[in-house]
């Protein structure tokens, strides 16, 4: 085997993970949460940048607001998961820049001046830790139900403001064992990779 992580850990991380459409009752913690960001937050970004915002759910009221922008599909399980995170990009990331990549601080300035390129690059970035914050929730032995299936502009009204774009909704939770679907299939390697 050439992976550093036992073969537990890869099933847990991926094999045997799942996106999860009903969860148990258990609650997820504030430590829990913080436990998997202060895991998660250092993943690598373009320019150490950490444009991703978390915004969790976790009232009745708050849920009652989000619920309406979410799909048909996705709203009666939103409404049941024990934690909704909602998952955007800050697209006045570049401020943080200079405590973030003290040496080079100019960076702010040099690539990030104009709205568009912080925007495609905050859109990027957050995508990516998104991603790891998936895996982070997975690594905590819960499960992650991400949504792309929502009014973006109704969540970023209710939930944010004009700087910062929603890019996906996602339940959290201990996984229902009774509920979920097999496995669906994945590309092979020789589908995927070429060399040059």
């Amino acid at each position: 085997m050439t992976l550093a992580i036992d073969r537990t850990a890869q099933d847990l991380l991926f094999r045997e993970a799942r996106t999860a459409n009903a969860f148990t009752g258990e609650p997820v913690s504030d430590e829990q949460l913080q436990e998997i960001y202060d895991l998660v937050k250092f993943g690598p970004t373009a320019f150490n940048q950490t444009p991703l915002r978390i915004v969790l759910v976790r009232s009745d009221e708050a849920r009652a607001r989000l619920l309406p922008h979410m799909s048909d599909g996705n709203r009666d399980k939103t409404g049941a998961a024990p934690l909704v995170a909602i998952l955007a990009a800050d697209n006045e990331f570049h401020e943080e820049l200079p405590e973030l990549l003290p040496h080079f601080p100019q960076a702010k300035d040099l690539f990030f001046a104009e709205r568009p390129v912080r925007e495609q690059s905050a859109g990027m970035n957050a995508a990516l830790q998104a991603a790891y914050f998936i895996v982070g929730v997975r690594a905590a032995g819960l499960a992650a139900g991400p949504m792309t299936g929502f009014d973006h502009a109704g969540v970023q009204k209710e939930f944010l403001d004009g700087d910062h774009t929603p890019l996906m909704v996602v339940n959290i939770g201990r996984p229902d064992p009774e509920s979920g679907f097999p496995r669906s299939p994945r590309l092979g390697y020789d589908a995927v990779v070429t060399s040059v």
